[in-house]
């Protein structure tokens, strides 16, 4: 039985994960926190009935007296860094689906999880089917010299680009160093109407509406076509499918991973 930890409990996302583990027939929730409120009953945000896993409000207090197996994150961007740091230095897994962690920041949480020796998985997203877009998109980025990403969002959501789009522009820069081919030199009238230039000199464009969950387009153009590969999240559900593969995977292993696409 895995002993598992939600932070960020009462977000939109750590719902969904408590719900999920306490369904989890090879998971047993032993803590949740959220620093938004404290004292609530986990089993009332699962099934409406008391379990007894009373919502507390200090991380690291609560992960030293429960002892989880692995803790699954759903906070802010930006106590993230500090938040790994805390559970690589009390040898807790991690899976971590905050997002806005820089490179330098990722860099260093490898090193930190190697000299550990403990688990972390970070996924710019658990959707099953946004992972196979980015698999799919590396593969197009083959035979195209030509593309841009638009990703969709609602308007609660802090950082642009998101971290899905920032893991696509990676993954396809790594097959292709340029999507920029033939272009004409560009003068924006407007700062940022190209959007932001990333990976590959890929231009992401980040939209911020409400009524969007999570969508993400990724649009080849070659001479007398286009491809577009595209996801499109309906409800928070279909995360959790990700969530629970990537706490099974690190309570096994001690790796560091970045992407759920490297487990998939």
């Amino acid at each position: 039985m895995i002993k598992v930890g939600v932070i960020g409990a009462l977000g939109k996302m750590g719902r969904e994960v408590v719900k999920s583990v306490i369904n989890a027939k090879d998971m047993e929730l032993i803590c949740a926190v959220d620093i938004m409120s404290s004292g609530q009953d986990t089993g009332f945000i699962a099934t409406g009935l008391a379990n007894g896993i009373i919502i507390e409000t200090d991380i690291e207090k609560a992960i030293q007296n429960k002892k989880p197996d692995v803790v699954i994150d759903f906070t802010q961007p930006q106590g993230i860094f500090e938040h790994v740091c805390m559970y690589m230095k009390n040898k807790v897994k991690s899976v971590i689906g905050t997002t806005g962690l820089t490179q330098d920041n990722i860099d260093e949480l490898r090193k930190l999880s190697k000299e550990n020796n403990t688990a972390c998985l970070i996924a710019p997203n658990f959707s099953t089917g946004a992972v196979l877009l980015m698999m799919f998109a590396k593969q197009a980025a083959k035979y195209f010299n030509n593309a841009e990403i638009i990703e969709l969002h609602h308007n609660k959501k802090k950082d642009a680009p998101s971290g899905t789009a920032i893991k696509t522009a990676q993954l396809m820069a790594e097959v292709n160093p340029d999507f920029t081919l033939n272009n004409c030199p560009e003068k924006e009238l407007i700062e940022g109407a190209r959007g932001a230039k990333t990976s590959g000199n890929i231009h992401i464009h980040s939209v911020r509406m409400p009524g969007y969950i999570a969508s993400q387009e990724v649009i080849f153009g070659a001479s007398g076509q286009i491809l577009k590969l595209a996801h499109h999240t309906m409800e928070r559900s279909c995360y959790m499918d990700g969530v629970l593969l990537a706490t099974r995977y690190v309570f096994d292993n001690n790796e560091f991973i970045y992407g759920l696409d490297n487990i998939m």
